[in-house]
């Protein structure tokens, strides 16, 4: 089975200084970008991390952890650009495409989404078809990418947790996928509703779902289940928290729309 593009596919991957997509940084992003005439380009970036320290934008540094996993350290992304100088760039990349990455869903594309938004870039990710390989993966051979890339391609990952490697290891994983499921479908928008999952989210984080009425309710907290809108109405005070607490800015923007929506 040959996938059928519409439109390009991006497979990309990051590399980062943590796992919260509200806070941490990317360090390294690697893309490659498969077209509907069948050509591709690509292109791995190394970045320096900031954050704002008494007014000034530094370099925030990477954890040691996080080196360990993926071999970046301080010095190596010291001289490199920042996100915000990139983001103009790396945005014409994502903007006529749909996306596909390894686990992307759930933590890639979101902590992409902030890095856009700190940047001051105005590009909805939510408006891209997502094919989130790891979904498809976990439901026919529920592992990791190390060994679906041994099972489906029959190869050895090296560099595994180097963006590069982890993004045509998943590009390739994907063409084998179409080549040995034949109930899966051969288009972007057929395998993002197949990878989606059950539920609908308003926001990359999962703190905002739509119910069967397509209105936003909570999935969490002392008013999970019930209408966003509602809340705001008559707990004004809870949308004030919501927007000082630590949640991502893509989540607090969707608060921020519900608001809105109201008070018209």
């Amino acid at each position: 089975m040959k996938l059928q593009l519409n439109r390009p596919l991006v497979f990309f991957d990051l590399e980062t200084t943590g796992v919260n997509v509200g806070t941490d940084r990317v360090v390294e992003i690697s893309y490659h970008k498969v077209f509907p005439n069948g050509t591709a380009e690509g292109k791995t970036l190394r970045i320096k991390p900031t954050m704002t320290l008494m007014g000034q934008e530094v370099q925030m540094p990477i954890p040691e952890g996080a080196s360990a996993i993926h071999g970046i350290y301080d010095a190596d992304v010291a001289d490199c650009p920042t996100f915000k100088e990139l983001a103009p760039e790396l945005a014409k990349v994502f903007e006529d495409a749909d996306i596909a990455g390894y686990n992307s869903n759930h933590f890639d594309i979101p902590l992409l989404a902030e890095e856009f938004l700190r940047s001051g870039i105005n590009i909805d990710l939510k408006k891209c078809k997502s094919v989130d390989v790891f979904t498809i993966f976990q439901k026919h051979e529920p592992r990791n990418l190390t060994a679906a890339y041994k099972f489906y391609c029959g190869k050895n990952l090296e560099d595994a947790h180097s963006a590069n490697a982890d993004t045509m290891a998943t590009y390739e994983v994907l063409m084998a996928q179409m080549e040995r499921y034949d109930d899966l479908p051969d288009t972007v928008e057929g395998l993002n509703e197949y990878t989606a999952g059950a539920t609908r989210f308003a926001d990359f984080a999962g703190r905002v779902a739509y119910d069967q009425d397509g209105k936003e309710i909570f999935t969490f907290g002392k008013y999970k289940g019930m209408r966003v809108a509602d809340v705001f109405q008559r707990d004004l005070g809870y949308y004030g928290w919501l927007q000082n607490g630590d949640f991502p800015q893509y989540t607090k923007n969707v608060f921020l729309r519900v608001y809105l929506s109201i008070k018209k």
